[in-house]
């Protein structure tokens, strides 16, 4: 996608969260799960939400996160395993190791960039949302009949060799940039 692309890719202020235009995150994406998704937005793996302000991402800024990302090798995640959040029907993506390395690296060079603003102590592990809108009463029961309607489809692998920084301009969520990861080991 290019930055005119339009798509909700992360979970926007309708579900809770205090967004405000120029919010960004960092996703991965995996159109690989796009299939099993029922959350409203297409499927993706967080890496950090939220990022900084779009306003504050000059080209320094750039080209410190295409460093940044340049400097992790391409990984490969399989989703073979569902698990919950509160509220959350979820894919836990195997191994979490490159996703929080990328994490903390970002952390380490903007550490005002707070996992979900703090909200979750620790911060959520990395997921990639199936469903979310169900509530209390409801959840458990949906939620046990969408993931057995859905195991079937697993286990799903996706290779990572981008990462998306996606801004929120009041409405949705809208592709800016795509950050290239390294090379794997082999082909150095």
């Amino acid at each position: 996608m290019n930055a005119d692309d339009e798509g909700p890719v992360c979970e926007s202020a309708e579900g809770g969260w205090p967004d405000v235009p120029g919010d960004t995150a960092l996703t991965i994406k995996v159109p690989e799960a796009d299939p099993l998704v029922r959350a409203g937005f297409p499927a993706h793996v967080t890496v950090l939400y939220p990022f900084v302000h779009e306003s504050r991402l000059d080209a320094a800024a750039r080209r410190d996160l295409s460093a940044l990302f340049a400097g992790h090798d391409a990984f490969t995640l399989t989703f073979a395993e569902f698990a919950r959040y509160p509220g959350v029907l979820h894919l836990d993506p195997w191994p979490h190791a490159p996703v929080t390395a990328l994490a903390k690296d970002l952390i380490e060079r903007w550490p005002e960039a707070v996992p979900y603003r703090g909200i979750f102590d620790p911060p959520l592990a990395p997921h990639l949302t199936i469903a979310n809108d169900e509530g209390p009463a409801t959840q458990d029961a949906a939620y046990d009949a969408l993931q057995t309607e859905l195991e079937g489809l697993l286990p799903l692998s996706c290779r990572v060799s981008a990462v998306h920084l996606i801004v929120w301009d009041g409405t949705r969520w809208l592709d800016r940039a795509e950050y290239r990861l390294g090379l794997p080991a082999t082909a150095r």
